[in-house]
């Protein structure tokens, strides 16, 4: 067989195992995205899920861009059910990605128990950090505009739960970046103890991917 021919034959593996891991860890994400609970003291509409855990470990096995390919599919395949006209899959595939692709960019370049814990906390950090103006921008304006539901409406909600809430900018400080914090951290340390003992299955694919 040529070198080329090789060459071809290898690269057909690649991508069929990058198809077959992104197919796992979005099923596996699609499935956790249906088991969202409250949040106590958070308002009625932040729900929480791990439907991230998989993605960020999908982000550390394929790369930072696979980590944001298999977030789309996951929203998209939860669009079907969407009970916000795919406002809330909108803005969980975009803080989602912004957490995974910050994980996942961080971690290739330190492959390690203790570049694990650094991307995860930067991931974090990230996250919260860039859904305060994401929210405040377009997330609260689209439930105005597309679903009538006014932020007025959603800050009575939140104050109903907190009542230092009072106004947009208190609902971003008070619920949104707390949240944000609190799923952050919850998935990345579910993830960390679960990146522990598969370490070398992703370290692995990771290589076998490249």
């Amino acid at each position: 067989m040529s070198d080329l021919s090789k060459d071809s034959v290898t690269r057909s593996r690649v991508n069929a195992r990058k198809i077959a891991v992104t197919a796992i860890f979005t099923a596996m994400a699609v499935v956790l995205m249906y088991l969202e609970v409250s949040v106590p003291f958070m308002p009625p509409f932040l729900k929480f899920d791990f439907s991230e855990l998989p993605v960020l470990i999908g982000s550390f096995s394929l790369g930072p861009v696979y980590g944001i390919i298999i977030e789309l599919l996951k929203n998209l395949i939860h669009l079907p059910v969407t009970g916000t006209s795919g406002i809330g899959e909108f803005s969980n595939f975009i803080t989602g990605s912004i957490y995974v692709f910050t994980a996942g960019f961080f971690y290739k370049k330190h492959r390690t128990i203790k570049g694990a814990i650094i991307s995860l906390l930067l991931a974090t950090l990230a996250l919260t950090l860039v859904a305060v103006p994401f929210n405040y921008f377009v997330t609260l304006p689209l439930y105005g505009s597309v679903l009538n539901f006014s932020t007025e409406a959603i800050v009575g909600m939140s104050s109903a739960v907190n009542p230092l809430i009072k106004d947009k900018i208190s609902l971003i400080l008070l619920a949104f970046v707390p949240f944000n914090l609190f799923k952050g951290l919850v998935v990345a340390f579910f993830t960390f103890w679960i990146y522990k003992p598969i370490s070398i299955l992703i370290n692995s694919t990771f290589k076998k991917t490249r």
